[in-house]
């Protein structure tokens, strides 16, 4: 990814479901215009969830995913199944493409269903449309569309574009925090952990989010955070800081300094604070041989002293003073069934659609397994989660 284009997390997902051979890849190819997914009159011809992206107008940057057929048969078709069942977790607009020359299917139905439980705005694609000799009345989300004659491509790129503006915004990530020539600190560690050469995503967007605000951005390391806040022309009004610094933060940062960190800002961005809140009382309830999962949203080379799987950890038990268990995930591999952990720590979830690490924290509460992040975990067994949301008045009161 370059520095400049767009993360995956805030671009509009839209995924591409149904049964084999209804001509999912081939409308994809045509509301595109390029040639993104293989075209087979053979049925399974995709057997992965396929993603792209790309610029789409009128709506911007977007994910397009292409997903194995709903329908698909045998050992592996039940997997693929199952691939494209995750990608509901994460999609804000579902496509789903029919023939239409054939009814809704059972099949359909189940995905409609899904859908609506889901909150997932939806159009529904009768595709094949030039063969078809009589066309029934649709309904406000339903389309006729051909791809291999290109008919309605235009229009069904406006209505999607029409149902995501009637879709729920993300609040802001902290611009809402600030006024404009409020000085605002950012602490950013340089370690082995660090991207060579760049700043990670959270930093990056926080820095893009106060730009807007007009607010001043003074960035420097947790070694330099004293001299900087000695220097600036009034005092700051905020420092929000890497979490992996938080106790050294603390103690240089003065107490009439708000303090916060990326991976709190980053849990009211994709709205489960609260929930995270909450979800930490329950370290004070581990025992001896209990298990935890820690749980990143991205794949990445993990470091000798990396903090998903090595400091937390280590963190975590000298806090509790108990014999704990820890197992990890990390991309999309995040378990439905979470009845063998006592406890979960999620990531920041930068790299996630908000839709799906709700979807995470959700999955947790239905099966009545806390939940909550790094940024909490480890100010809370500094004690200093009290200071760190301070900032937002309305969750304080929840400790």
């Amino acid at each position: 990814m370059s520095l400049n284009s767009t993360p995956s997390s805030e671009r509009i997902q839209i995924g591409f479901f149904g049964k084999r051979n209804t001509g999912k890849s081939s409308l994809i190819n045509a509301i595109t215009n390029q040639e993104l997914s293989i075209v087979s009159d053979i049925k399974g011809t995709t057997t992965d969830p396929v993603y792209k992206a790309m610029e789409l107008l009128p709506l911007g940057p977007v994910s397009i995913i292409d997903t194995p057929g709903i329908d698909d048969e045998g050992i592996l078709g039940i997997l693929r199944i199952e691939k494209t069942k995750q990608v509901l977790n994460k999609v804000d607009i579902a496509i789903l493409v029919i023939d239409s020359q054939s009814e809704l299917s059972s099949y359909d139905n189940e995905l409609i269903n899904i859908f609506k439980e889901k909150n997932i705005k939806y159009i529904i694609a009768y595709n094949k449309s030039d063969i078809l000799k009589e066309k029934r009345q649709l309904k406000n989300n339903e389309i006729y569309v051909s791809a291999k004659n290109k008919i309605n491509i235009k229009e069904i790129k406006e209505l999607i574009a029409t149902i995501y503006e009637d879709s729920p915004q993300n609040i802001p990530l902290v611009k809402d925090l600030v006024a404009s020539n409020d000085i605002v600190i950012l602490v950013t560690p340089i370690d082995s952990a660090a991207p060579k050469g760049r700043l990670i995503l959270p930093q990056q967007q926080v820095i893009r989010d106060l730009l807007e605000s007009g607010a001043i951005s003074v960035v420097v390391q947790e070694t330099e955070l004293k001299k900087a806040i000695e220097t600036c022309s009034k005092k700051p009004k905020l420092v929000i800081t890497d979490s992996q610094v938080f106790k050294k933060v603390n103690q240089d940062t003065p107490n009439d300094i708000m303090l916060t960190s990326f991976s709190i800002l980053f849990a009211r961005y994709k709205g489960i604070l609260d929930y995270a809140i909450n979800g930490i009382k329950a370290i004070e309830t581990l025992d001896d041989n209990d298990t935890l999962l820690i749980s990143e949203g991205c794949t990445h080379h993990r470091q000798c002293d990396d903090i998903g799987t090595v400091k937390l950890p280590n963190w975590i038990k000298k806090y509790t003073n108990k014999k704990l268990n820890f197992e990890f995930s990390s991309g999309i591999g995040f378990p439905e069934n979470l009845s063998k952990y006592k406890m979960i720590i999620h990531c920041g979830s930068c790299m996630l659609k908000d839709r799906e690490i709700i979807y995470r924290y959700m999955t947790a509460q239905k099966q009545n397994i806390p939940i909550t992040n790094y940024g909490i975990t480890i100010a809370y067994i500094n004690g200093i989660l009290k200071r760190s949301i301070e900032i937002f008045p309305d969750l304080y009161k929840i400790i």
